[in-house]
């Protein structure tokens, strides 16, 4: 399966819920698992520049918001005569970061241990998610993205605006807000989803995020 060069990969991935008010991120299409695009033999291929690539989530409950970024640790995407035929990249779980909170204080420490814990994404177990991408369309005048996202062993297919431009050897792609239900990836904790009389301790499902990718000519 072919794409354009200029609407590619992003990717996913991760972290903590989001509230919903009328002005909230649209919640990026998903449903089952698709076969992955494979790349001819003659494909050029591009590498995540994983210094300048990253993810940036933010996340609300009834009592307040959280944001902060997580790594992109690897990927590639494999080119041919301009168009996209692959893509493939890992996300470490364990690079989470919070911004919204002081680096030097306890609440920063005390609320990455509980993300990267068995309560939501399990890091000691799970330290990596994947993103392989399926295909582009353009839905409405715009690109989307479509592509396998794991996590926790649960893999669904998502699909999720995104554009991109190219100078040289470079590729920026930057994505929509955009919001994944992270109860499909069985993420339970606090989720109304799973447990009842919650009251106003409940977190929301949806994970906001927004990816930022570049990648290099190899």
């Amino acid at each position: 399966m072919k794409t354009s060069f200029f609407k590619i990969f992003a990717v996913v991935a991760l972290i903590s819920f989001t509230s919903c008010g009328n002005d909230k991120a649209k919640e990026a299409e998903t449903k089952a698992a698709e076969e992955a695009a494979v790349a001819e033999q003659t494909a050029i291929t591009f590498n995540a520049n994983t210094e300048n690539s990253m993810i940036e989530w933010k996340g609300f409950k009834p009592t307040g918001s959280h944001n902060g970024t997580i790594s992109i640790s690897e990927g590639s995407v494999s080119v041919n005569d301009g168009n996209i035929e692959s893509g493939n990249f890992t996300i470490d779980m364990g690079s989470i970061v919070v911004t919204d909170i002081p680096a030097e204080e306890e609440g920063n420490a005390k609320l990455r241990g509980h993300l990267t814990s068995a309560d939501f994404f399990d890091v000691e177990k799970f330290p990596t998610a994947k993103f392989e991408v399926t295909g582009i369309s353009v839905v409405e005048g715009k690109t989307m993205l479509s592509g396998n996202l794991t996590m926790k062993e649960k893999t669904n297919n998502i699909s999720i605006p995104v554009s991109t431009t190219v100078e040289g050897d470079t590729m920026k792609l930057t994505s929509e807000t955009f919001t994944i239900d992270r109860s499909k990836w069985n993420i339970q904790y606090g989720s109304k989803s799973f447990f009842d009389n919650l009251g106003d301790k409940f977190i929301n499902d949806d994970i906001e995020l927004k990816v930022t990718l570049v990648a290099n000519k190899a």
